[in-house]
């Protein structure tokens, strides 16, 4: 946070309104705020209303304006062509070549495997939406205009921002993650718990569990038990993301909640944090509503200064730091307190 931002502080009545400011400062010195326990958790969020007090921005195409119709039909044009002609995960001359090759070779049995990665191939889908647009998923849109909003609707940069995400999810197995087991131990470092005001799945990260040296070493002492750690927060993305409804008006992406009291400093975590941005920001997207920042330590705003490089404009107007006074206001204006 340099100085220049924090000058920028308003009254009590901006601090809600981050979207169109870089990062709005409400400095944090209280007790957790918890949620409390709620049913809803297990079921998908209603519909948003338009005139929610920090809608979404809408996904209908008759409220886009005509500019963003337009790159909308483009990228479902590439999405199309390049899902049909397999070039989704390959540059597009080395797929012709291949699949020269193996005409030349006539070999039946690799006609058959080609036949199958075809299929694979206009079979793919994103967070359950399948991606090829003449099929006409209802949640194709939304999907393609979290792309298109995350790289301001250029076109070209949203093409190659979902193809990278698509080979990553690929190479990584991403959808296999959501079933394998890592272990108790980071449970009380992040979890979904409940729906904010407006129906965002509300994903509460912990830092201060990394306070015990133990379970620190164990998750961030080496660069393998990092991947490990980034694969968990993955895993815990996509099952908040199955609680989201990827259609025209429903709720689409998730609130966080960041608690910082007795988070080790900058010097431990800022290694793993800049990976967990940087994959989140890459591959998801457009997924987080608002990210609030409680019980906030002097050294956040040193480590947000070498942090703010790496991020979008888009994703710092997200963020809500709360004031050291306004910490239960500020939440209150999201979640609903548990009280002792």
């Amino acid at each position: 946070m340099t100085a220049e931002v924090m000058a920028q502080e308003e009254t009590q009545a901006a601090e809600v309104v981050v979207a169109v400011e870089p990062l709005k400062e409400e400095k944090v010195a209280e007790e957790n705020v918890k949620p409390r326990e709620s049913s809803v958790e297990a079921s998908k969020p209603k519909m948003v209303e338009k005139s929610s007090s920090y809608k979404e921005e809408s996904n209908y195409l008759s409220d886009l304006k005509e500019f963003e119709r337009k790159a909308l039909s483009e990228l479902k044009s590439k999405l199309e062509e390049a899902i049909l002609g397999n070039t989704l995960f390959e540059p597009k001359k080395e797929a012709l070549l291949e699949n020269e090759e193996k005409k030349n070779e006539g070999e039946e049995k690799e006609e058959e495997e080609e036949k199958k990665v075809d299929v694979e191939e206009n079979d793919v889908s994103l967070w359950g939406v399948p991606l090829l647009p003449s099929k006409g998923a209802e949640g194709v849109d939304v999907v393609l205009l979290k792309f298109l909003r995350a790289r301001e609707f250029k076109v070209n940069d949203a093409f190659e921002m979902l193809k990278k995400t698509l080979k990553w999810r690929k190479e990584s197995k991403i959808d296999s993650a959501v079933d394998e087991d890592f272990g108790s131990d980071l449970a009380s470092a992040a979890y979904m718990n409940g729906v904010d005001h407006e129906g965002h799945p509300v994903c509460y990260n912990i830092f201060g569990a990394f306070e015990s040296e133990e379970l620190y070493q164990k998750t961030f002492g080496t660069e393998e038990k990092r991947s490990e750690f980034l694969r968990w927060r993955c895993q815990l993305m996509e099952k908040g993301i199955q609680k989201l409804n990827l259609k025209p008006g429903g709720v689409s992406s998730l609130l966080q909640i960041n608690d910082l009291k007795n988070s080790p400093g900058p010097s431990k975590l800022r290694v793993a944090t800049k990976q967990t941005l940087a994959m989140l920001q890459d591959n998801y997207p457009e997924m987080v509503a608002k990210n609030i920042f409680i019980n906030v330590p002097f050294w956040y705003y040193a480590l947000n200064a070498l942090l703010s490089p790496f991020l979008t404009q888009r994703t710092k107007s997200k963020f809500v730091v709360a004031r050291p006074n306004k910490v239960t206001e500020t939440l209150t204006k999201y979640v609903i307190p548990s009280h002792p």
